[in-house]
């Protein structure tokens, strides 16, 4: 399968089921972390991630951040929080962890954007933060459904050809636009008599010891499955069969 323009750097794991653990606890926090108030008594790596710091406020564990957040922010003991900041940071960060989910899925291949937007919503992200996922990776070029479209479209002409009809229903499920669909296709010049002669010429020679209608209706029956609509079928099966007999009345 093809890749991305970028292929960026797989990010560590991670899944707001299973959200930050205080390293003074070890308990597992489950769902979205609540805005909490009171004085940061302390800032503690977690075990299991350092670049992640474990908030203390008034003495009991509050939420995780990323350590560059707690940066930007000043975050430092003995300093006053409010529900306000505390929901500011907390939103923040669920972006960047959106964002790191993204990248990871990413990292494996290209994919459209409302691929990415499925997959973020099955992990639990709220809307906001996946738009405002969603904008940081089209700014950073990650995600352009235009050129993901014409990639797909060129993969599957160059590897596993098959209908107009069907590539563009291949991205529809992908979460392509319609109208992205319908560009990347109508540019692509797709000649579906021309790619259906090859596939079943291909299969024709491996069939040559079939009966002639049982060679016809694997024939019809590959092409069918690729898409291929019945007008085309008919008429590579009749140039398969013109050649056939030109070459055995020689």
């Amino acid at each position: 399968m093809f890749r991305s323009k970028r292929s960026p750097t797989r990010a560590t794991r991670w899944s707001p089921e299973t959200r930050e653990t205080g390293a003074d606890h070890g308990e597992t926090r489950s769902g979205r972390d609540a805005p909490r108030e009171g004085s940061i008594t302390s800032l503690k790596p977690q075990q299991r991630d350092p670049d992640r710091i474990n908030v203390f406020l008034d003495g009991q564990f509050a939420f995780g951040l990323h350590h560059d957040l707690v940066l930007e922010a000043g975050l430092s003991p003995g300093m006053e929080v409010d529900e306000e900041l505390s929901e500011s940071l907390l939103g923040r960060d669920l972006v960047r962890q959106a964002i790191s989910a993204a990248l990871n899925l990413l990292a494996y291949r290209s994919r459209a954007e409302g691929e990415i937007r499925t997959r973020l919503r099955q992990r639990g992200f709220p809307a906001g933060a996946i738009d405002e996922c969603i904008d940081k990776l089209r700014d950073w070029r990650y995600l352009d459904d235009q050129d993901f479209a014409e990639r797909w479209i060129e993969n599957r002409l160059e590897q596993r050809p098959r209908s107009a009809r069907m590539i563009a229903m291949e991205l529809r499920g992908k979460g392509v636009e319609a109208s992205t669909v319908t560009d990347a296709v109508n540019r692509a010049g797709i000649d579906e008599r021309t790619d259906a002669l090859r596939i079943a010429a291909e299969r024709w020679g491996r069939l040559s010891g079939l009966d002639r209608q049982v060679r016809q209706r694997r024939i019809t029956g590959c092409l069918s499955r690729r898409g291929y609509g019945f007008d085309v079928i008919r008429d590579v099966l009749k140039e398969l069969e013109a050649d056939n007999l030109e070459v055995e009345s020689e």
